[in-house]
């Protein structure tokens, strides 16, 4: 046997039902703050710094990654096999 039950109603409606508090105004204030902290983090960040930033952490990952490469394989890590 299969019950199906449709409830129509608002998300505010299924809240109040349920006895959930409302954090609508908390939720508006956190993307808010959000909002104006990203604004002022993009208005601060220059592209040439950024991408020189990517640029430098791209490097370092790839020397790390074949660095990890060569002693799983057995390198010696010189370039040379041993």
């Amino acid at each position: 046997m299969k019950v199906k039950i449709d409830i129509d109603c608002t998300p505010e409606e299924a809240r109040h039902f349920l006895g959930l508090p409302d954090v609508s105004r908390i939720n508006d204030a956190m993307v808010d703050e959000v909002v104006k902290r990203t604004e002022a983090n993009l208005e601060s960040m220059e592209p040439e710094a950024l991408m020189r930033q990517w640029s430098a952490v791209g490097g370092q990952m790839t020397n790390q990654f074949m660095e990890m490469m060569r002693q799983a394989g057995g390198a010696s890590g010189t370039g040379k096999d041993r």
